[in-house]
Parts: structure tokens; C-alpha cells; sequence
């Protein structure tokens, strides 16, 4: 019977996160929002003494760029010299955010670290009671990118030791919502008889397949409007080659996306009571993405005249003090579709004509002066494809609900 083992699986820490786009918040709010990759660090800390783990693995991106700052590393460093103070080793590699060619001076951390030094495959071997128990294998970034299929390069080195984990920072071929760096399919992982496989670069949590485990834990602390939910570690417990796992957040602030129908809404007023009744309740601060729907064009007129705006700055008001804050950083309004469809089937040509036309037409010609701009290019991205589809549709709906009150 194999020694049982017990680890923390985390990954993209991200550490000395930016926030971009949040720096309107208020002053209070935004260093909360600033110190949560770090205060999320602490529970992750926290987390691995309580469960008295034999060691915590992180696959890749603990800083979120090649630069780290001082401060970042430093915490960094106590972090693991408090999982030194308990025996906890921690094995870890570097991602494509921190590749290792692209910060010369690094932190040296306490002898409890083991870090992956390039990108050839290697492994560490773990002991426990004067035994060998578990070999760890991994490599880390170089460079900012690695296109090569590493997954090829993971091969049991000796099949005495009872078990065998690799770490992978990387992503499935077929991907299209992130970066594919060191691409593998399902089928590449489970050609030699590893136990467990813990992935990081996906930021969203996903257990690929049961057995063996493979798995994104995704990142500790939601760093925008689309990391919603809970975000934290894996909990692992591998005995008699089966492995239990345990989902633990750790975030300190989580991003919500609520959608909220106000149609039973008759007058503006009324929205307040109905959105407090909403989104309070719940435990943990909290950064909200609001979208009020209605069967109301009221709801449109509202919006216009910035009364939405100013209910929302008044539950603000009321909802940003106290340990489990809430706070809405953005608000839309969507009239449902309803609408739109009762006045194209009254044969209103017009509004269909404008409705394709709409679909048909690019956005950037319209928004190309703002990103030649020399001081607002600085901080405008691309529009993503769904970012460019709620541009239009929130112009249709304007246009449209203007329209119908003719």
C-alpha cells in the first residue's frame, strides 16, 4: 500500500496585478483591490498549514509580468519561509507573465523552494519519512512564449517511486479564448501513467478529466469583469493511486456579473429597492457588473437621463462600507428583444433595414480617432468580438427605442 500524500495545487498568482480599468473606484476600495493578489498569497498560506499539506505546487504566472516589483517578491519570499517554518516544501515554475530570462534580478527564496530552471522537463523527488514518495516534473518559461508541445517531453523517470505528478503550465490546441503556449490535447497527458496533472495559464477552473486528474485550478483572485465567482486552489489527497480533490477559495474580493429584471419597475425610484434586495446578502466584498433588462422602454429613458447612474451612486453609497462591501463598478440596461420583434412584425421595414445594417457594420472606422489619439491609445486594448457585439447592439437598442416613440 502507497504512502498517502496530501498538496496544494494553485496557480497564476499574479502577483503585482495592475487592475487596469478599476482605478475609478473609490480611493478605499481600489488598495483593497490593489492588495488582493497578496492577501489572497496569505489564505493560500494559511490554507496549506491548516491542512497540514506535504507541499503546494504552482504551475506558472506568480507574478503578473517579467518585472516584478520589490514588494512582490519579498512577499513572496515570507510566504514560503512560513511554509518552511512548518516543513512544507513548495515546487514551482515560471509562466509566460514571469518567464524567467526576463527579470535579472530575482529573490532568492528559502531551501524549501524547488523551482523548474528552463525549459527541459525535470523532476523533483519528493521523501517523506526516509522514502521516496512522489517524483514532481515540470519545466518554466525561458521566454515570453513556448509554441513547442511539451507534453511529449514528460516521461516517468523511475517506477519505484509510488507517485508521479506533472506540472504544466500550458493549454489545450483548440483553445480560442487564450494564448495557446505550450499546446497538448487531452490524449497527450495520459500516455504515461502520471497520477496527477496539475495545469496552470487558464484562469477559469476546469477539471479536464476525472482519471487521472487533469486539472486547472484556475487563478487565486478574479482580476477583472470576466473572472466571476469564487476563484482559489485544489486540495489533493492521492492514496492507493486514487486522488481526492478539494475545491478551496481563497479569493479577498470577487467579481460578480448579476442581471436583474426591473420590469415590475414603474417608476425610477423603485429600482433602488430592487436591486439592494439583489445583491445584498451575500458574504465577501464584492465588485458587481450590473445589467438591469426590462420590457420597459422607460427603462432606456432612464438611462438617458442618468437617472439609472445616479440609483446606482446611491447604493453605492449605502453598500460600500463594512466587511462585506458591494460595490457596482458598472451598470447597462438591456430592453428585451420583445420589442424590437412587435415592431418588425408591424411592418415597420425601416427598423429590420436598420437592424442588418447594423450587424454588417464594422465599429472601428467610427472609434479609429480615439485610438490614434497619442495620450488615449496608451491605455485603449482591441476590441474583442464580444466587446464589438454589445457595442452594437446597445447602439440598435438606443436607436430603436427612440424610434418607437414616434
Amino acid at each position: 500500500m502507497a504512502e498517502e500524500i496530501s498538496f496544494i495545487h494553485a496557480a497564476d498568482l499574479h502577483l503585482d496585478s495592475p487592475f487596469k480599468g478599476l482605478s475609478n473606484l473609490p480611493e478605499q476600495i481600489f488598495n483593497e483591490v490593489l492588495e488582493s493578489t497578496f492577501a489572497a498569497l496569505d489564505q493560500l498560506i494559511e490554507v496549506a498549514i491548516s491542512k497540514q499539506v506535504d507541499f503546494v505546487l504552482i504551475a506558472g504566472d506568480l507574478f503578473d509580468n517579467e518585472k516584478q516589483s520589490l514588494k512582490a517578491q519579498i512577499r513572496l519570499r515570507r510566504a514560503f519561509e512560513k511554509l518552511e517554518s512548518q516543513s512544507i516544501h513548495v515546487y514551482l515554475s515560471y509562466g509566460n507573465h514571469d518567464y524567467i530570462k526576463g527579470n535579472r534580478y530575482p529573490v532568492t527564496y528559502p531551501e524549501n523552494v524547488s523551482i523548474f530552471p528552463g525549459e527541459k522537463v525535470t523532476n523533483f523527488t519528493f521523501t517523506k519519512d526516509g522514502a521516496d514518495v512522489a517524483q514532481i516534473y515540470g519545466f518554466s518559461y525561458e521566454n515570453r512564449a513556448v509554441f513547442e508541445r511539451k507534453a511529449k517531453a514528460y516521461k516517468i523517470s523511475d517506477e519505484t517511486i509510488p507517485y508521479h505528478i506533472a506540472m504544466l503550465h500550458g493549454s489545450i490546441v483548440s483553445n480560442t479564448e487564450h494564448d495557446v503556449y505550450a499546446p497538448f490535447q487531452i490524449s497527450d497527458l495520459v500516455e504515461e501513467d502520471f497520477n496527477y496533472w496539475a495545469l496552470g495559464h487558464i484562469h477559469k477552473r476546469e477539471i479536464l478529466k476525472d482519471t487521472p486528474p487533469i486539472v486547472y485550478p484556475g487563478n487565486i483572485q478574479g482580476r477583472n469583469r470576466k473572472e466571476t465567482g469564487e476563484k482559489g486552489c485544489y486540495h489533493v489527497i492521492l492514496k492507493d493511486k486514487q486522488a481526492e480533490l478539494s475545491f478551496i477559495p481563497l479569493q479577498s474580493i470577487e467579481f460578480q456579473s448579476k442581471k436583474i429584471d426591473v420590469s415590475s419597475c414603474k417608476q425610477v425610484h423603485d429600482l433602488e429597492k430592487q436591486i439592494l434586495r439583489e445583491i445584498t446578502g451575500t458574504k465577501g466584498p464584492q465588485l458587481i457588473e450590473l445589467t438591469l433588462t426590462s420590457d420597459d422602454p422607460s427603462l432606456k429613458e432612464w438611462e438617458r437621463l442618468k437617472h439609472v447612474e445616479d440609483i446606482v451612486d446611491l447604493i453605492n453609497e449605502t453598500t460600500v462600507s463594512g466587511m462585506n462591501w458591494k460595490y457596482i463598478f458598472r451598470v447597462s440596461t438591456d430592453v428585451k428583444q420583445v420589442l424590437i420583434d412587435e415592431a418588425m412584425e408591424n411592418g415597420s421595414h425601416f427598423i429590420a433595414e436598420l437592424s442588418h445594417h447594423l450587424k454588417e457594420t464594422a465599429i472601428l472606422p467610427y472609434i479609429g480617432e480615439l485610438y490614434q489619439h497619442k495620450q488615449a491609445r496608451r491605455y485603449l486594448k482591441p476590441l474583442s468580438n464580444e466587446e464589438e457585439q454589445e457595442i452594437k447592439e446597445e447602439a440598435k437598442q438606443l436607436l430603436i427605442q427612440e424610434l418607437l416613440k414616434g
